[in-house]
């Protein structure tokens, strides 16, 4: 059997997880197929597999830049042809990896959905072997979903390229109805839908409604043994809670979207090898990190949807033994919540005034700006005209959606370069400009097929090689590509905005009005089913698979309702028994109080007392005042 030949071979896997062999035999058989595999349930092996089996070049879409690129590296390291696509790359450099896609032996080619509303990478994807269309994140085409992005709405135009070719469509968290407009908007024809159970037999939910959190984060930490992972509000919190745990004797770290790229990699490592006990950050952290045996997921605040908690709950216990989703919620964070939610809905001028905002802040002319991409800095563009950030996301949103621009997240892009100028040229240029000479050879030496590809590298590097300072390595670079002999692409780690359409008259903006309500609704829904998570006393798991569409799911037996469930009926068996005994004593003789709580045989003095009185007091036994009887 090849697919289990190639799991062993580049995975190192005996056997196949469940759905996964079923999910990649659909794809052989050349179905389209939608597959529901939990978070850490192996969705990557549903696509790469099969995609190895066949000929030719699969490609995936994902809106995740970050996992991608793992993905690619770890490829890579298996001897496996893969590259990735995504904003913020040069128009010669997506130009060059589309040829090696076309006539190279690239197996695999990640693109961000942004890409596909290039013209440019259509065309060229029209030339491709491709064997699968895979689709991760599913769940973003969805208008319906909790996580919409608008270039996926672009995917359905692979489909028209190669309409012959499977597609597959892969999402850890969708609803009924998010499925169903998946299978539309993808055009998926006659598809195989296959569907894991939501349900985590060894993830423990439970709901703290309390007012000291730090207290009793505390608390949980030093109960629940092990690895955990503490999700905040904002960037501030995450300092202020890993500080206050370090304070208190826990091994503690703070992660966030704002930390330097390299720092953020070190934070994230030293968690992983378990040198930081408890990572403190926000939503940035976690997708895609792969740690098995995380005992504890802790949210401090109310998530904006059951999607985004039981993704990030879900980080807990992959390894398949007992861990903990807590969720850590009170009245104030309820009155907050729906405050955010006010906040997140700017008017149609508010949203046009944020379009002209951007055209002034990137200098662009009336009718200029199609195509181009730039860093984005969200906090400087939002102090520089006086904005609120939450609103102004959320306008970037709807000018997503009604297709007038398109926002990557961050990204980090290493520094590449290639020569533009033939190796002919170069020697010349080298020797008619000595002082060049020596840096040019370095990187010709440093760096192997620079003349083919942009290659990756480091102005640090050089700058030790060379004994010079690093902006002076920067400042040659700049000049040789003013002089045309190389491009030069410096580092950034910044999203990207690019404008889809040139830019326009705000006056003349056309805002969709109908999706802006559609959306207040949605996310009024999505609000209402966590407030009602934290606060409904039914089985915690039970309510999140009911949401997912598993309406007869079964009680889990370990959240805290079902365990305070549990200890209600042990106590009511108990007072059954103790009842029983007193009876049955009292049928034979009377006693006084300590006599009788002596010869009772099970619960505690302070028990026995208890049902005595609630006997008395029901009338079933009586009492003179010395002695207790029938």
């Amino acid at each position: 059997m090849i697919e289990s030949e190639i799991l062993k071979k580049y995975w190192g896997f005996d056997a196949f997880r469940p759905l996964q062999y079923e999910i990649i035999q659909s794809v052989l058989n050349q179905q389209d197929t939608l597959a529901l595999l939990p978070t850490g349930g192996g969705k990557s092996i549903c696509f790469q597999v099969p995609a190895m089996a066949m000929e030719g070049i699969c490609i995936v879409v994902s809106p995740l830049v970050a996992l991608m690129k793992d993905q690619v590296e770890n490829l890579k390291a298996k001897g496996i042809q893969a590259i990735a696509i995504y904003a913020g790359m040069g128009k010669r450099e997506i130009d060059i990896l589309l040829d090696n896609c076309i006539y190279g032996p690239i197996k695999f080619l990640y693109l961000s959905p942004e890409r596909l509303l290039s013209q440019i990478v259509r065309d060229r994807i029209a030339y491709m072997n491709v064997n699968l269309i895979a689709i991760d994140e599913a769940h973003c085409i969805s208008q319906w979903g909790y996580d919409f992005r608008p270039p996926y709405m672009q995917l359905a135009k692979l489909r028209e390229i190669h309409p012959d070719k499977p597609i597959l469509a892969l999402t850890a968290t969708a609803t009924p109805l998010v499925r169903e407009d998946i299978v539309q908007k993808l055009e998926l024809k006659d598809p195989q839908i296959f569907v894991k159970s939501f349900a985590r037999r060894n993830l423990s939910y439970v709901v703290f409604d309390v007012d000291d959190k730090h207290k009793k984060l505390l608390e949980i930490i030093k109960n629940v043994k092990g690895s955990g992972l503490v999700y905040v509000r904002n960037r501030r919190e995450t300092t202020e809670v890993a500080l206050f745990l370090q304070r208190n004797g826990v091994t503690a770290d703070f992660y966030h979207a704002g930390i330097e790229r390299d720092l953020r990699f070190k934070k994230q490592e030293d968690w992983k090898k378990g040198q930081i006990r408890v990572m403190v950050a926000t939503n940035a952290f976690g997708m895609g990190v792969d740690k098995a045996n995380v005992r504890f997921v802790v949210h401090l605040d109310l998530p904006d949807s059951l999607e985004a908690y039981y993704q990030e709950a879900g980080r807990a216990g992959r390894d398949e033994q007992r861990a903990y989703g807590v969720l850590l919620a009170n009245q104030s964070d309820q009155l907050m919540l729906r405050a955010k939610y006010a906040e997140s809905y700017p008017t149609v001028e508010e949203i046009k005034k944020v379009y002209h905002y951007l055209g002034s802040y990137y200098q662009l002319a009336f009718g200029a700006g199609e195509g181009l991409s730039f860093g984005f800095d969200v906090a400087d563009f939002c102090r520089k005209f006086n904005l609120n950030v939450i609103n102004t996301l959320a306008a970037l949103k709807f000018l997503e959606h009604d297709g007038y621009i398109a926002v990557s997240e961050n990204v980090y892009l290493q520094s590449r370069l290639m020569f533009t100028a033939s190796h002919e040229d170069v020697y010349r240029f080298q020797i008619e400009n000595s002082g060049y000479d020596s840096f040019i050879k370095t990187i010709q030496r440093s760096y192997g097929g620079a003349f083919d590809n942009y290659v990756k590298i480091k102005e640090s590097d050089l700058s030790n090689r060379l004994k010079i300072s690093f902006n002076d390595v920067v400042k040659h670079l700049e000049r040789l590509q003013q002089l045309e002999i190389i491009s030069y692409l410096p580092q950034t780690d910044q999203p990207q905005l690019q404008f889809i359409l040139p830019r326009a008259d705000q006056y003349h903006l056309a805002v969709d009005v109908k999706y802006i309500k559609q959306r207040q609704q949605l996310q009024m829904d999505q609000i209402n089913a966590v407030l009602a998570y934290a606060v409904t006393q039914t089985c915690r798991s039970q309510q999140l698979l009911h949401y997912f569409g598993e309406t007869n799911a079964e009680k889990c037996g370990f959240c805290d309702i079902c365990l305070a469930e549990r200890k209600r009926e042990e106590s009511a068996q108990l007072n059954d028994q103790i009842d029983y005994e007193i009876v049955t004593l009292l049928q034979v003789e009377s006693y006084s109080l300590d006599e009788l709580v002596q010869e009772i045989k099970i619960g505690t003095a302070t028990e026995r007392i208890d049902r005595i009185r609630e006997l008395l007091d029901a009338g079933k036994i009586k009492s003179d005042g010395r002695k207790y009887y029938l």
